[in-house]
């Protein structure tokens, strides 16, 4: 076994001593004069994202410019730079003043977004257009931003690749914190490895139900025709929606409708079908 050290858990315990590898994003928004502010973020992360109406999340310190412009207006952009502009991204983490546009001090390019008024970044292989859905202001000095995902847009022929080629293609660096608040550390993509998921022994688990709502046969049979892993999970959504719609039965139809408005198609399905599933 190995030895291991406890570590005096203080303010700045997450930079000197703990690693959190993190997705890097620079986040544009406008403030009520319509100024540009762009400043890098990477407590985000995906949220609902199995619901007809995604979101993500992200955190924020309450006195950010970034936090202040997303309250007073409800709209921000999600940009992905490329490790090549690294450098850029480092302009953007400066404490510049309010009404500072800080893309003028870097390489990158506005771009108009197609849903909000806070602009894009033409270098980023991948963005996210997203309006305030919900904000959490924390007793300390953080907030908690709830965003719809109002559109997501990739350079073009980066939709038609596996994840395998996209990868590399987008080459996004990793965050691994910073010593000191000043000597901030990214980690290159150059080694992809891919691992399968497979059913453990005995196989997968899950497949039992329990309805509170009557069901058609044929929705029933619509219903086990859904993977084991995500069976229980359609049958609440599923149920949560004929409720919604003032039903006390759940029918074929009212399922079919339930799974083209949530996307549910034999492709969606496939993903998470076993290999006994697939026989």
């Amino acid at each position: 076994m190995r030895k291991k050290t406890e570590i005096k858990i203080k303010p700045f315990w997450y930079s000197d001593i703990w690693i959190f590898p993190k997705l890097i994003t620079i986040i544009t928004t406008l403030d009520k004069e319509g100024k540009v502010n762009a400043a890098p973020y990477s407590h985000i992360m995906q949220y609902d994202v199995m619901h007809k109406t995604p979101r993500m999340m992200v955190g924020f310190r309450k006195e950010s410019h970034t936090f202040q412009n997303i309250c007073d207006t409800g709209e921000f952009v999600i940009n992905c730079p490329p490790a090549d502009y690294l450098d850029d991204m480092m302009e953007t983490a400066r404490f510049w003043p309010a009404g500072v546009n800080e893309l003028e001090h870097s390489r990158f390019t506005s771009i108009p977004s197609i849903k909000v008024k806070p602009p894009s970044i033409d270098e980023c292989p991948q963005i996210m257009e997203c309006t305030v859905d919900e904000i959490k202001v924390l007793h300390k000095s953080s907030g908690i931003v709830f965003g719809n995902i109002e559109t997501i847009r990739v350079d073009e022929g980066l939709e038609k690749m596996d994840r395998a080629e996209r990868i590399p293609a987008m080459n996004l660096p990793i965050g691994l914190g910073d010593q000191n608040r000043k000597y901030y550390y990214h980690a290159y993509i150059d080694r992809v490895v891919m691992h399968e998921l497979v059913e453990p022994p005995g196989g997968q688990r899950g497949g039992e139900i329990r309805t509170t709502l009557d069901w058609d046969e044929d929705a029933l049979r619509a219903l086990m025709a859904v993977p084991v892993g995500v069976r229980k999970m359609v049958t609440e959504q599923v149920e949560n929606f004929a409720k919604e719609n003032g039903e006390e039965r759940v029918t074929n139809a009212r399922f079919a409708e339930m799974s083209e408005e949530y996307g549910m198609d034999e492709e969606f399905l496939d993903r998470f079908r076993t290999r006994s599933e697939r026989k």
